[in-house]
């Protein structure tokens, strides 16, 4: 068994002022992500500018924020935050979905391609690779708030985690970090190192993505406001995952690109 490194949650304090680690990881994430979209604009034959890449993550920024808190709340625990509605805004306190956040960046990408002349597979392919070392981050903070960790279990590598009970649980987020975060990156950015059909980065990262988080929910303890949905083991995230893996499948379909394009 493991033991949990109590680390605290704020990060850094200055005067009135306090800087928490999950809300540094979030700034850390976007970072990753404008250093790896500059130098993917910087590659021969890209259509993409630096200025290009500033907007990018700006419009990510939003669509990261907004749409991972909306979707929190209106899949995860709408009736909480209809009867505390001041709690809505406390995101240093997590209840950040991936999948709301998701959709909020694919919005955001669609006004990006609007404002530049570009097509919306084109701005999605580009911006795919540029993800997982966010949802690295992400998870890092996650397991530094001691949120979102796994069932008991008795492998070697169990944690007894501080508001999980007494006996050693799988540290879920670190696994995710791993999977969606470590493994993600590596495949998407070999993949798109070389020209690829149009859409096909980003059902590559559709579908692992899917994958990875639809496995990882097998040892993931359920958010307790929901439990399982059906079977006594559908979970919330499996449910949201599904329609990715299917979107991934058909994006990655033998003869459904529309031309080779660099991402």
């Amino acid at each position: 068994m493991l033991t949990f490194p109590r680390i605290d949650p704020v990060a850094i304090t200055l005067g009135p002022l306090q800087f928490r680690w999950y809300g540094l990881m979030y700034l850390f994430g976007f970072l990753s992500g404008w250093w790896l979209g500059r130098r993917r604009a910087a590659q021969p034959g890209s259509r993409w500018t630096g200025e290009m890449v500033d907007d990018m993550v700006t419009y990510v920024i939003l669509g990261v924020v907004l749409g991972g808190r909306i979707g929190y709340i209106l899949f995860y625990d709408l009736a909480y935050y209809l009867s505390n509605p001041t709690q809505i805004f406390s995101i240093w306190n997590g209840g950040m979905s991936f999948h709301g956040g998701l959709l909020g960046v694919v919005f955001a990408m669609w006004l990006l391609g609007r404002r530049n002349g570009l097509g919306f597979m084109d701005v999605s392919d580009f911006v795919a690779p540029l993800i997982p070392p966010g949802l690295f981050f992400g998870r890092i903070g996650n397991f530094i708030n001691g949120e979102l960790w796994g069932k008991h279990t008795t492998l070697p590598w169990g944690m007894v985690f501080p508001d999980g009970g007494p006996f050693p649980r799988h540290p879920s987020q670190l696994y995710e970090c791993a999977l969606e975060g470590v493994i993600l990156f590596l495949a998407l950015w070999v993949f798109s190192s070389r020209k690829r059909p149009t859409g096909h980065v980003s059902g590559l990262f559709a579908l692992l993505y899917g994958v990875f988080r639809f496995t990882v929910e097998f040892v993931r303890e359920p958010d307790v406001q929901l439990g399982y949905l059906a079977f006594g083991w559908l979970t919330m995230g499996q449910v949201l995952c599904l329609p990715l893996i299917m979107l991934g499948l058909w994006l990655l379909r033998p003869g459904g690109d529309k031309g080779t394009k660099a991402s």
